[in-house]
């Protein structure tokens, strides 16, 4: 789409480079941001000229640089790059195939572009909500904070980011990638956008955490200190709030069919 009230670009280098003038916002990979209309933007600034690590292994676990690629991210996960003990990361590929999006997306959209742009059914937020993912933000003047990714995002197309603000990088901790984790989707449509994301799983001390996105607005989290009963699961799945209709589904649907995914997903990690 050409966005016509763009009338500069700047490449930014350093840190100094990402206070905003006013009309301008930052770009990423622009799939979405190129495909609709922006009449208030005057100047994008490009994020991805600032050569972040796409990936990084530490002993706290997996930094993912805000600008690294959904195909980057899968391609890493399936190689031989990956400690063998952090067996979540098979997981991966469930949950870049969960975005309604073509390979030239994949190669394009960035990890952190999918978690800011918060759409209830983004596919990365799906993944790093149900893998307790710290998000780092950079803030304007310097400073930084550190907020749960699903915390940070608040609403369908909503989140926590203040003005000015950047999604540096996504923490994923080391005991949540060593968990064994099933991920399950349902769309109403064979290629349509997930109406609703399951996870679930099971943490080396032996609690459980079950998310739900893309059904509800905002994530949800519901964390139980051992694998839930089937009965158990159902009333927090079911009582949880958030539930939301729109053209892809009602709410009544949304709320059943997590029901029936979370339910699915318990009998995979029981039988393990």
């Amino acid at each position: 789409m050409d966005i016509n009230t763009v009338t500069s670009f700047r490449h930014a280098r350093t840190r100094a480079d990402l206070t905003l003038a006013p009309g301008e916002i930052f770009l990423g990979g622009g799939t979405w941001l190129m495909s609709e209309p922006q009449p208030g933007a005057t100047g994008f600034v490009d994020l991805t000229t600032l050569d972040w690590p796409d990936l990084e292994v530490t002993p706290e676990g997996l930094r993912i640089g805000a600008t690294c690629t959904i195909a980057r991210f899968v391609s890493w996960a399936q190689s031989p790059e990956v400690p063998v003990e952090w067996t979540a990361v098979a997981r991966v590929p469930d949950a870049a195939n969960a975005l309604l999006a073509g390979f030239k997306i994949w190669r394009t959209a960035t990890v952190g572009g999918n978690i800011c742009q918060s759409f209830a059914a983004g596919a990365m937020t799906s993944f790093a909500a149900g893998l307790d993912a710290i998000a780092e933000v950079w803030m304007p003047g310097g400073g930084e904070r550190r907020v749960r990714v699903a915390e940070l995002v608040t609403g369908n197309q909503e989140n926590a980011l203040a003005p000015g603000e950047v999604l540096r990088a996504i923490e994923i901790p080391a005991h949540a990638l060593r968990s064994r984790l099933v991920l399950h989707k349902i769309a109403l449509a064979e290629l349509g956008r997930s109406g609703a994301v399951v996870t679930g799983r099971i943490d080396p001390d032996g609690a459980s955490v079950f998310g739900i996105t893309a059904a509800t607005r905002a994530p949800t989290v519901l964390r139980f200190p051992r694998l839930p009963d089937a009965a158990d699961l159902a009333t927090a799945v079911g009582t949880a709030s958030g539930y939301y209709s729109d053209p892809l589904g009602p709410a009544d649907w949304r709320r059943g069919v997590s029901l029936v995914l979370a339910e699915r997903i318990r009998s995979e990690l029981e039988a393990a």
